[in-house]
């Protein structure tokens, strides 16, 4: 029952949280320099024909009449229309979120599971050749740029070894059939393995420029965590009484280290979603960043708005589930 009241109390904390985001997005979209009706019509446009379609899409109103237009429809469910293709972005953006959570979940798997084991094994054999150059790695990896770290991988595995495809989520000759839009799913349900073969592929190399980052700040905290927790007296405990090294580390002290790494996986989640635009458009990803980044120099002003919105809803829940999942991680931990 306190879990479950923490819980309603957290989720409407997050009505004002998103209210101020709404606001916050709106206000800067709006300042970006441009005209939509001149982008939409086009330079040649008579100045009529510009304020009727001013007057159409509410632009000639104040922009509090506007947001307040906004946030009704943004509370109905309706996220607006794109001023480019004219379509509702509540069915267009499904496709782009669905390519941008299917990388970032790849992306964090990996990143997890390299990262928190590295970081066991660094804080384990410390001091030890292992330890150093994971923790040289992890520290080249959080100092890469990611642009940088993606042209190399399509250099070296695509064009030199032609190991793997450079862009796309699959292969033109052969698309996937979209079902739930997660191609990984789609190719299993349509019992397609060579194209769930080549959208792994695929997947590969966007997904290792994306989880580098991540990766090595989860080495790096798992890391430190550990070797804090290795130092408690009931690892001394359970090492006297004769238990075998591998058990003590990963199941009496990984648990009791988690808390820190929980935080970090959960936040740098929210920070793949928003901040795959570079990777996307290096990859040539069909997600919701290169999404955003084509509307921002359309100057598609509904598309921007509830794109940003959508990312940081998503990061906003990222953060409650993971503060609900330090109940299940720390049973020390309660909820009042």
């Amino acid at each position: 029952m306190a879990l479950l009241a923490y819980t309603i109390r957290r989720i409407l904390m997050l009505i004002p949280v998103l209210f101020g985001m709404s606001l916050v997005v709106f206000s800067i979209i709006h300042a970006i320099p441009g005209d939509p009706a001149l982008t939409i019509l086009g330079e040649r446009a008579s100045e009529k024909a510009l304020t009727e379609l001013r007057e159409a899409l509410g632009l000639n109103l104040p922009w509090y009449q506007q947001y307040f237009a906004y946030l009704k429809n943004i509370l109905s469910g309706d996220l607006g229309t794109s001023l480019l293709t004219n379509a509702p972005i509540a069915k267009e953006i499904g496709p782009y979120l669905a390519a941008t959570t299917e990388l970032t979940i790849v992306s964090m798997l990996f990143a997890v599971f390299v990262g928190v084991n590295a970081g066991i094994i660094s804080a384990w054999k410390q001091n030890s050749w292992f330890d150093y150059i994971a923790m040289l790695v992890a520290l080249i990896g959080v100092s890469m740029p990611i642009f940088w770290l993606g042209l190399m991988e399509q250099w070296l595995f695509a064009q030199e070894l032609k190991w793997l495809p450079s862009v796309g989520r699959d292969s033109s000759r052969d698309p996937v059939t979209a079902i739930t839009q997660f191609y990984i799913i789609d190719a299993m349900l349509a019992g397609r393995w060579d194209q769930l073969r080549d959208v792994i592929e695929h997947l590969i190399l966007p997904s290792i420029a994306l989880g580098t980052i991540p990766m090595a700040i989860i080495a790096r905290i798992t890391r430190a965590s550990m070797l804090e927790v290795m130092r408690s007296d009931y690892i001394r405990t359970a090492r006297a009484k004769g238990l075998a090294q591998f058990f003590v580390v990963y199941k009496h002290a990984l648990k009791n280290a988690l808390i820190p790494v929980l935080t970090v996986i959960g936040l740098q989640v929210g920070s793949l979603i928003g901040g795959a635009v570079l990777t996307e458009t290096i990859f040539g990803w069909p997600g919701i960043g290169r999404y955003i980044y084509t509307a921002i120099g359309n100057r598609d002003y509904p598309v921007i708005q509830s794109g940003v919105l959508v990312i940081a809803t998503i990061f906003v829940l990222i953060n409650l589930l993971v503060d609900l999942l330090y109940a299940y991680v720390d049973p020390r931990i309660k909820y009042r």
